[in-house]
């Protein structure tokens, strides 16, 4: 999580030092009627909250017990689900009004949030799986124990799918984050999930993995090139002192930026925007036009700041370009299975098929180089390389019937 540049939570509860919260919690559904006692257990009864299934929507006849357990005809109806679960031999137990037992399934979370956060706060998260039955049932407990119980936004991120597949164990295609930063830099994988809206399914492939990693690399060279440009000036700038199509892409961006996050987070929008301002970077720093735009410094130095804002919001941002770009690099040496070293002596074996006029050799060792996603760029100061999508991965796949 460090790796990915997420911050940590400012408290990470465990259920297990929340037994007294818990018990209260069960004390007060049942003081308020929402709950009744069967041979040591505490069921909650679905059938006294009439606002039971707002969040997905689902009625109460269409919910089917016995899908995944045993109907339990001690049960009111079909859908009471367990605050309190007497206990059974060899599992863990605490002493309770009821008697020994353990906290039924969806009773920790209500009881955790509500200690920290109150019975009303502002966002609620988990996957898309977890709607119904669990965070249904998280809503009646505590709506059960506090009327004025609320959750402003849910926010239910998508599954994530492996060529289109599910990811599952029994398939054989389930990793971890580990396996995947131990190949490509965390902050591609980060830029890879921040490119599908968080609802929605994302699909997990090498190829999208390369495009994410290929991607950060071009933002971050393009700063990096911009940073190297104006030195160690004041990254601070005066906007009169922009000229006004600078200023237009910027309030662009920014307009772009604040309407998209603001749109139930739409991420793929804000990323895909930031293209315009990077174009403008570079056209900044190599083309001719550029090189003789008026004001072309405080042009960067407007257009630098404003994309490392936005990279800053996002968790994006590195403690330093030439650093990120050095591990991005390095990780694609791995995924190639080379070293630096034997880049470049390839390099200098191009150069010099070149220079002896062998076109078919060096186009060889080009397309070599390539097709394990190193690309080779020639300029008067020489040949240097950066990390692309391997060429395997980028030809088009034919099917026939």
């Amino acid at each position: 999580m460090e790796q990915l540049q997420c911050l940590d939570p400012s408290v990470q509860p465990r259920v297990s030092d929340h037994i007294p919260q818990i018990i209260d919690l069960i004390k007060q559904i049942l003081d308020n009627g929402y709950a009744y006692k069967v041979d040591g257990d505490i069921y909650f009864s679905v059938d006294k909250l009439p606002t039971y299934g707002k969040l997905s929507g689902r009625k109460l006849e269409d919910n089917r017990a016995g899908e995944r357990v045993a109907v339990d005809t001690r049960k009111k109806h079909p859908a009471d689900f367990a605050l309190w679960k007497a206990a059974k031999e060899g599992e863990p137990f605490w002493e309770s009004p009821w008697g020994r037992g353990r906290p039924g399934w969806h009773i920790e979370c209500s009881a955790m949030s509500a200690a920290y956060l109150g019975y009303s706060f502002d966002i609620h998260g988990g996957g898309m799986d977890l709607v119904f039955p669990h965070h249904e049932n998280e809503i009646a407990q505590s709506c059960a124990a506090c009327d004025s119980s609320n959750i402003s936004y849910w926010i239910h991120n998508g599954f994530v799918t492996v060529d289109s597949e599910k990811m599952s164990k029994s398939l054989g295609n389930f990793f971890t984050i580990r396996q995947v930063i131990d190949l490509y830099h965390p902050l591609a994988l980060r830029l890879f999930l921040m490119g599908t809206h968080y609802r929605s399914p994302i699909n997990y492939s090498d190829f999208l993995l390369e495009s994410a990693s290929e991607r950060i690399f071009y933002i971050y060279q393009t700063l990096h090139d911009c940073e190297s440009l104006l030195g160690e000036k004041d990254s601070t700038f005066d906007s009169d002192s922009v000229p006004s199509d600078t200023l237009t892409t910027i309030t662009t961006f920014r307009s772009e930026f604040i309407g998209s996050m603001s749109d139930d987070l739409l991420t793929p929008v804000t990323l895909a925007a930031m293209s315009e301002p990077l174009k403008t970077i570079n056209d900044l720093i190599h083309t001719r036009k550029g090189k003789k735009q008026a004001r072309r410094e405080e042009s960067l130095k407007a257009l630098e700041t404003t994309i490392r804002d936005v990279l800053t919001i996002l968790g994006l941002m590195p403690t330093s370009y030439s650093e990120v770009l050095n591990q991005l690099k390095e990780k694609a040496l791995k995924r190639a299975g080379l070293k630096e070293e034997d880049v470049l002596q390839r390099v200098q074996e191009r150069t010099d098929a070149r220079k002896n006029k062998e076109y078919e050799r060096s186009d060889a060792i080009r397309k070599d180089l390539a097709s394990v996603g190193i690309a080779l760029m020639d300029s008067p100061e020489g040949t240097t390389w950066r990390p692309a999508i391997p060429l395997a991965l980028q030809e088009p796949v034919t099917s026939t019937p």
